[in-house]
């Protein structure tokens, strides 16, 4: 099943038994680069190959646009959820992202809260945002 996800899901990144899997796409019918404006989806798998469940608690994306200008974004939870993963569990979630050229990189950080009340960061791995020729 792992040779299935990996040609999914572009990167991915294990931290303290949490990996996150990252499949962006590219969506023209969103986009209008005459505007300055291009827009991806992206598809997020978390999953606990922990033993305890975990909570989590808080998203950071830091988005980089091709000029290199960073945008730093931060929040409660993923697409209005603060998902409980228990071990063997994955949550799935679909969000967006705009951007005024046709490429550049997102990457982060969930902070997850452990039952003692601890938390840890696990990796968003840092993935690319490429327009298709086309499109530009």
């Amino acid at each position: 099943m792992t040779s299935i996800l990996d040609s999914f899901f572009a990167v991915s990144a294990t931290t303290e038994g949490i990996t996150v899997r990252v499949a962006p796409n590219f969506l023209v019918e969103q986009s209008v680069p005459a505007q300055g404006r291009w827009f991806w989806s992206y598809h997020i798998r978390i999953e606990n190959g922990g033993d305890e469940p975990v909570q989590l608690i808080t998203r950071h994306w830091r988005i980089t646009d091709g000029r290199g200008m960073i945008n730093h974004v931060d929040g409660d939870g993923v697409v209005g959820e603060q998902p409980v993963l228990r071990p063997g569990e994955s949550h799935d979630y679909v969000s967006g992202c705009p951007l005024p050229t046709p490429s550049g990189t997102m990457e982060g950080q969930y902070r997850f809260v452990r039952e003692d009340g601890s938390t840890f960061l696990a990796e968003i791995p840092c993935f690319t945002l490429v327009a298709p020729a086309t499109a530009r």
